[in-house]
């Protein structure tokens, strides 16, 4: 009798959680298709497009797609901590964090929490934390675009959009290191994210944890420490407030 009822409860155990799983796949399907046919404010692209006057209309829509693949990518992380790889994806990011019920709702609907902005970033000695959003982003990027992240033999949209554009200052990436000429210009090269050459580590890199979109981190850009910023924006502090780290505090 005794087996019987441990066998009943194991058998429950285990359909609950296979519900549980279900509903999770179901609500980040939710999610993927809320991002991906998101239509923007009133005016945002229009503002985006004032600021950058040199991108043509074509040019323009591949920083919204960056914007969506960036957004993407921290969905399919689970919502940790990620880094922006990109100039002016990042300027189209916070031009819509300036439409602050907005971005606020748009949060809440994709991830269940807000999103912090960080400036863009490159892997840096210097940045452990930043280096480990980077690596997140690329993996996760590279995931979406069918590249393999150890080995690229091209870049995502969002490492390689800078560079396509000619965005002054912006990041500008390789996929394989040999192809960065001595005393040439400054590049960044994809398959650093794969080597610990740069910090020591890969943390970040193929890397999932446990909690999913609507735990504790809801932090991401080039220096905040990603952690403790729980619910819909609530105790996080705005944009790019509140999340304590090595050098995180907005623009």
């Amino acid at each position: 009798m005794a087996a019987l009822q441990t066998g009943v409860i194991v058998v429950g155990l285990v359909a609950t959680l296979a519900a549980f799983s279900v509903r999770g796949r179901f609500k980040s399907e939710q999610r993927e298709a809320f991002i991906q046919n998101y239509r923007w404010p009133p005016g945002l692209l229009e503002r985006f497009a004032e600021k950058h006057p040199d991108l043509t209309p074509a040019q323009r829509e591949q920083v919204v797609r960056g914007l969506r693949q960036f957004f993407l990518v921290h969905l399919r992380s689970d919502c940790d901590y990620v880094s922006m790889p990109s100039r002016v994806v990042d300027d189209l990011w916070h031009e819509f964090i300036l439409y602050t019920r907005e971005y606020r709702d748009f949060c809440r609907r994709a991830f269940g929490k807000f999103l912090h902005h960080l400036p863009s970033a490159a892997l840096s000695p210097l940045r452990k934390r930043s280096n480990v959003g980077l690596r997140r982003t690329w993996w996760w990027a590279c995931r979406e675009e069918s590249i393999n992240p150890r080995n690229p033999d091209r870049l995502p949209l969002l490492f390689a959009i800078d560079h396509q554009l000619a965005i002054p200052n912006g990041f500008h990436y390789v996929p394989d290191c040999a192809a960065i000429l001595p005393g040439g210009e400054v590049m960044q090269c994809g398959a650093d994210f794969a080597s610990r050459r740069i910090d020591g580590t890969i943390e970040g890199f193929g890397r999932k944890r446990d909690g999913g979109c609507g735990a504790s981190s809801g932090c991401a850009g080039s220096g905040g420490d990603g952690s403790g910023c729980g619910g819909d924006g609530g105790g996080c502090g705005g944009d790019g407030g509140g999340c304590s780290g090595g050098g995180g505090g907005g623009d």
